[in-house]
């Protein structure tokens, strides 16, 4: 009887999973104002990307420390952010952006990349 229980209940639980992509989940309202590297995507570097892109850093070899660098990258960049869970090329490693940080690289790259 144990084992009826246990084998309905791991049906129901791996049943329940689903996957939703970022479209699904992802925050749809629009950024309104423009963003700005130092005011918007710097911030949300320092706090995700830097530990590994800067020197010493596992990818030091793609230094994110400045605006050059983080502008010459942004293809990259946001194609990395939006992988799906799972995939080992997502970034940051080992967690994922929120939406909303997602949304603001994609509109400073329709912004056109403002620095200041």
């Amino acid at each position: 009887m144990k084992k009826i229980i246990y084998i309905s209940g791991l049906i129901l639980f791996i049943s329940s999973c689903e996957s939703r992509t970022y479209e699904e989940i992802s925050d749809k309202t629009p950024i309104a104002q423009t963003v700005r590297y130092e005011t918007d995507i710097k911030p949300i570097i320092n706090a995700n990307c830097i530990s590994c892109h800067s020197a010493g850093g596992p990818a030091s070899f793609q230094p994110w420390t400045n605006y050059s660098q983080v502008k010459n990258n942004i293809d990259n960049i946001l194609d990395r952010i939006q992988r799906p869970a799972g995939d080992p090329q997502k970034m940051p490693q080992g967690g994922s952006l929120s939406a909303s940080q997602i949304n603001t690289f994609i509109k400073w790259k329709a912004d056109g990349l403002v620095e200041n």
